[in-house]
């Protein structure tokens, strides 16, 4: 893949869900631990990754990951776009709360885009467990579905007065 250039996933008429998979620095280890332990089940999902984790989980899970940018290049402002377009079914993010990073903004935007967009994410090892366990987990498409009339009739408590 060219340094320059994401691929970006198209619109998730997929019945398999589409799972995005970003660790910060120290995390990585715990990231790729997770994901070897839940391989069989990940290896029916489409997995997408900011650069340096997908980098780092490729060999591990040998089955493709789609790269995004690295996240203080843009990744986790181009992961959270996804999400607001509806093209992610779930983040496992794996963020460093002891840590300062230089893209703190684009972290709490795609925190908050995820909260928005009604799409579950899991930040340390115990919530991916139950998530990546949950029998909804592999029916992606009725929350698609919600999740695709979008706006404030969808969240209504995001409404404005």
């Amino acid at each position: 893949m060219d340094m320059n250039v994401a691929r970006i996933p198209g619109p998730t008429q997929q019945p398999r869900p589409v799972v995005a998979l970003v660790a910060h620095d120290r995390r990585k280890d715990e990231m790729v631990e997770w994901v070897l332990y839940n391989k069989g089940t990940l290896s029916e999902c489409s997995l997408y990754a900011t650069r340096t984790t997908g980098l780092t989980l490729e060999s591990a899970v040998q089955q493709p990951i789609q790269l995004l940018l690295s996240g203080p290049m843009g990744g986790d402002a181009q992961l959270g776009a996804l999400i607001a377009e509806g093209r992610i079914d779930v983040v496992i993010f794996f963020w460093d709360p002891l840590m300062p990073q230089p893209h703190d903004v684009d972290v709490k935007a795609l925190l908050r885009l995820a909260v928005l967009h009604d799409v579950p994410i899991a930040c340390n090892r115990s919530s991916a467990d139950y998530l990546i366990s949950s029998p909804l987990f592999g029916i992606p498409e009725k929350y698609r579905e919600d999740r695709s009339r979008g706006g404030p009739e969808f969240v209504p408590w995001a409404r404005t007065p």
